[in-house]
């Protein structure tokens, strides 16, 4: 409508304007003059704009209504996602628009949403279930101690004692891969290699203990985080080395790598031969393997699943390889600080 008042306009500044009001004789006839022209112009243009107007909306409603139909697609997706149905996709076929774009990155997104909140129920309900053990033991003693008054204070007084020293880390590791996950945390420069010094230097006890030697080295390795976190990722890499490792006579590897872009932190240690289907479920919460923890180990299951947590809140990775000789090398890998970090 507006295009077509618009070319009217024209033509009435630089035609009509120029024709003579009245008619012009001439031999054979007569000219028409400007009145005759409108006269005789008027309606077809009235017809004209009317068509136009419905050919518009028709069209624009037939072509809006075409365009607008993934929108609406992923829109009714948004609606069964808000109501806590993950599972729907859209999958929207035909040209790779910006409709097409927009319903592959929502469907990306519901994807990984179903992914966390499987894992985030499986979590809690493995947390719930290690949670209730202690406690189930330490009702069991205190049962045990008053049906029998003979027995002897102190042994009680020990299991307690340990029951709740196992709760107490259970409790701790769940708040550390909760801070991990929500990213809570100060990044400050911080060098791996000196980390894994004080993680080794720390743990030497417990290597010696169960005859596992340590070897620890490598290059200076700079990234940006959290200290206490990073520190808490090398220390339960190298807790776990040791532990799982062959009695009396294994090896423990720890050594830092940098590249221009990322820095590694490498652990690798000798012990059993892992199939690819037990490493995949070793960053599992309360798994070993493909067993459920076992409790003589002193650890509480959460290991590498805080390892992961905590590589990913510092934007890095984590890659577990089983080695043919029996064993596993981990490797951490984490960007490396600019060079101006901390300058």
């Amino acid at each position: 409508m507006v295009a077509g008042a618009l070319l009217l306009a024209v033509v009435w500044a630089f035609l009509l304007r120029y024709v003579p009001e009245e008619a012009i004789p001439t031999r054979g006839g007569f000219v028409p003059g400007r009145g005759d022209l409108i006269r005789a112009f008027a309606p077809r243009v009235a017809w004209a704009l009317a068509f136009l107007l419905v050919f518009g909306l028709v069209g624009g409603w037939f072509l809006a209504g075409r365009m607008l139909a993934p929108l609406r697609r992923i829109t009714r997706a948004t609606r069964k996602a808000s109501t806590g149905s993950l599972s729907h996709r859209i999958d929207l076929e035909g040209r790779r628009d910006e409709f097409r774009e927009l319903a592959d990155s929502f469907d990306d997104m519901l994807a990984r949403l179903e992914a966390h909140v499987d894992e985030q129920r499986r979590f809690a309900a493995n947390a719930s279930h290690e949670l209730r053990t202690p406690l189930a033991i330490t009702q069991a003693l205190l049962d045990v101690a008053r049906d029998d008054p003979d027995r002897s204070g102190g042994e009680l007084e020990e299991h307690l004692r340990a029951v709740n020293t196992r709760a107490i880390e259970l409790t701790e590791a769940l708040l550390l891969l909760s801070r991990a996950d929500q990213r809570s945390f100060t990044r400050e420069r911080v060098d791996l290699s000196l980390l894994v010094e004080d993680a080794t230097e720390t743990l030497l006890p417990l290597a010696e203990a169960r005859g596992v030697s340590i070897e620890a080295g490598g290059a200076t390795a700079a990234t940006t985080g959290s200290p206490a976190l990073l520190l808490q990722l090398t220390t339960n890499l190298v807790h776990n080395a040791i532990v799982h490792n062959l009695p009396d006579h294994g090896t423990v590897h720890v050594g830092t790598d940098a590249r221009p872009d990322t820095v590694l932190l490498t652990v690798e240690n000798t012990g059993a031969v892992l199939t690819p289907a037990q490493v995949t479920t070793l960053t599992e919460p309360f798994q070993r393997g493909t067993q459920r923890i076992r409790h003589d180990h002193g650890g509480v299951g959460l290991g590498l699943a805080i390892v992961k947590s905590i590589a990913s809140a510092h934007d890095g990775t984590l890659a577990l390889t089983a080695l043919a000789e029996g064993g596993l090398r981990v490797t951490v890998r984490l960007p490396a600080a600019a060079p101006d970090d901390g300058a």
